[in-house]
């Protein structure tokens, strides 16, 4: 018996550069390392909308969560379309000896939605904000100014795929 995020992930053709295709759990540390991403909704009049969002991706989850505010496009397509495309790439690196940069993208799909318990807020906010911030004091200083205006969204990841580009 296969699990649900199997039976969704075979929905799904596989990657044409299979080669090059990284292990899920080099996806996990990219998606935990990179300060942001671009997310992609169904936008207005058949256009895609994308726009750089901080992310934090939870271990005890296994899913992403985004800030932002409680009023705007991006809530409202997704109202209308939950379905949405999160990508990553990291800071990459160069081999010595070599020129070419290695860069490690993760493209994630999945469904997203507010994250409605305010407790929950607050405990994400506090996590991702631990990513920007130099210290839990200045974390715990912008939640108490802010904490009540942010909106938290959460994406359940249905597919994830993770390559290494070499650049040369």
């Amino acid at each position: 018996m296969t699990s649900g995020i199997e039976e969704i992930r075979s929905e799904f053709r596989g990657m044409r550069r299979f080669k090059q295709q990284i292990p899920d759990s080099e996806c996990i540390e990219v998606l935990r390392r990179a300060p942001r991403g671009i997310m992609a909704f169904h936008g207005e009049n058949g256009y895609p909308y994308a726009i750089p969002m901080n992310q934090f991706y939870n271990d005890e989850d296994g899913r992403l969560y985004f800030h932002g505010a409680k009023e705007g496009l991006k809530l409202e397509l997704m109202e209308k379309n939950d379905k949405v495309c999160f990508t990553v790439i990291d800071e990459g690196y160069v081999k010595e000896g070599e020129w070419a940069l290695n860069i490690r993208s993760v493209v994630c799909l999945g469904r997203i939605e507010k994250v409605q318990d305010h407790g929950r807020v607050l405990d994400i906010c506090r996590k991702l904000g631990l990513k920007f911030y130099p210290s839990e004091e200045a974390v715990e200083k912008v939640i108490k100014s802010a904490g009540d205006r942010v909106n938290l969204l959460v994406m359940t990841i249905d597919r994830m795929t993770g390559k290494l580009v070499n650049e040369s």
